[in-house]
């Protein structure tokens, strides 16, 4: 059975640093594109950061720079570091992966995560 569970979320204030974690069981994330999403209050789930089975690292222009997606094969893991959040960064964030091509569509992911909730306030 494959599951992906994400954690690491909280509450932060502005400028601060999370790191989120998508663990797996049920399959090897090194061969999947896996890809981190999220979705605020009474808003569409959107893209935020992928990871192809070569180590390409696309990121939404509203995080670039700020976030880093990697992988760590020995963990099964793939990790979202999340710097200078801002306020706009609310959202539960979700991990998916997939046998196929990246991409940024929701329709493209065949294993889900739960979500976790980050909050950024002051």
């Amino acid at each position: 059975q494959v599951r992906l569970v994400e954690s690491g979320g909280g509450l932060v204030q502005p400028g601060d640093s999370l790191r989120l974690s998508c663990a797996a069981s049920g399959l090897t994330l090194r061969r999947y594109a896996v890809a981190w999403f999220r979705q605020a209050s009474g808003k569409e789930r959107e893209f935020v950061a992928g990871i192809t089975s070569n180590g390409a690292t696309p990121y939404a222009n509203s995080v670039k720079g700020r976030f880093t997606i990697f992988r760590d094969n020995a963990q099964n893991t793939v990790y979202l570091r999340m710097n200078s959040l801002k306020p706009e960064d609310t959202a539960d964030y979700y991990c998916a992966a997939s046998y196929r091509t990246l991409t940024t569509s929701t329709d493209g992911f065949d294993f889900w995560g739960q979500g976790t909730q980050v909050t950024v306030a002051s």
